[in-house]
């Protein structure tokens, strides 16, 4: 049987996936008709485009009258959003969003581990080809076990980075935009991560009280998506709440933290470490005083990487191809009113 032309689906890959997850894709259903088009989407593409797949390229709305659903191949949409086409109320946007939890929780770990055993000292140290007499003095950790973990945003990252935590003996504390629902509703999750149904936290907060929690807390980890009421949402208030053992670790955007009153915080001993992954300005200018700091780490905006990620992309990719196509809803949709 020869299905017609109207029967089918045009999909465009804006990215530079395999040809192997192309072919798997296709496997979904004949209707697709899956095409890659990267680095330059054809004009005449886009004009009989129904669900577009995209790293960064969005189409002025007159140039895709056909597109009913825009797949972005990352977990943050507010670089998207100025984007007139993902403005459109009628067109379906949905992100990347569960693909990153298990290697950035792994980065929020490793963090974590390298204040309590100091190794950006031990590194320094051992670029001077010095061991020092008190040694077991400098370096004595606090059992994890002890210590406490501070979430802010329990979304995938979060919840899987509260799972590791937990397994270790940590106390968990978490905040949330939304208390009336702890457990995660059409989101995607890889399979056997994270916390699902929100049970690990030992106590979870409003968002509006972070400061309250971010006081019994040896490490807060940032993982709040940015809009327009997270811009500098850590600030001196939650700054000046922490312990002066506590490290601060970013991960979600620049903007979401202050970066003048962090700078103070850590330059005047109120807090007592940082490791930093993401800036207000990128790449972080070299006149920034946090690259001075000797109680800082700084990384360039990676901890989301991953050799598999567009393996794992695809997962949601093709879980929401199946939904297109049975009309149910689709995982991970923009909330135009919240920004996510």
């Amino acid at each position: 049987m020869i299905m017609a032309e109207s029967e089918r689906i045009t999909v465009t890959v804006a990215t530079d996936f395999s040809d192997a997850i192309l072919a798997d894709l296709r496997e979904i259903s004949p209707r697709l008709q899956i095409e890659r088009h990267f680095p330059d989407v054809p004009v005449d593409v886009m004009t009989r485009t129904e669900v577009l797949y995209t790293t960064s390229y969005y189409p002025e709305p007159e140039q895709a009258p056909k597109l009913r659903w825009i797949q972005a191949n990352t977990s943050g949409l507010n670089q998207a959003l100025h984007h007139r086409i993902v403005q459109a109320e009628d067109i379906t946007v949905t992100s990347a969003s569960g693909i990153h939890a298990t290697n950035m929780a792994h980065y929020c770990l490793m963090m974590m581990l390298m204040f309590n055993y100091k190794m950006r000292l031990a590194l320094s140290l051992q670029g001077r080809a010095e061991w020092p007499e008190n040694a077991s003095e400098i370096f004595m950790p606090i059992d994890m076990d002890r210590q406490t973990v501070g979430i802010v945003g329990y979304g995938s990252i979060g919840r899987e980075l509260a799972r590791l935590c937990a397994g270790m003996g940590m106390t968990v504390l978490a905040s949330k935009q939304d208390l009336g629902n702890t457990a995660e509703v059409n989101a995607f999750v890889l399979p056997g991560v994270g916390d699902p149904n929100g049970d690990i936290p030992d106590r979870i907060y409003p968002a509006a009280t972070i400061a309250s929690m971010a006081k019994d807390c040896d490490y807060l980890v940032v993982l709040v998506p940015l809009t327009q009421k997270t811009g500098h949402l850590i600030g001196d208030e939650i700054l000046d709440a922490m312990k002066d053992s506590a490290v601060l670790i970013n991960v979600s955007r620049g903007p979401v933290v202050d970066e003048k009153a962090l700078i103070t915080a850590l330059s005047s001993g109120k807090i007592a470490g940082a490791a930093l992954d993401v800036f207000e300005e990128e790449p972080l200018p070299s006149t920034s005083p946090l690259w001075n700091l000797d109680n800082v780490i700084i990384t360039p905006h990676i901890s989301g990487f991953t050799r598999d990620y567009h393996d794992k992309a695809a997962l949601v990719f093709r879980e929401n191809l199946r939904r297109y196509l049975e009309n149910r809803p689709l995982l991970n949709q923009l909330d135009r009113g919240k920004g996510y």
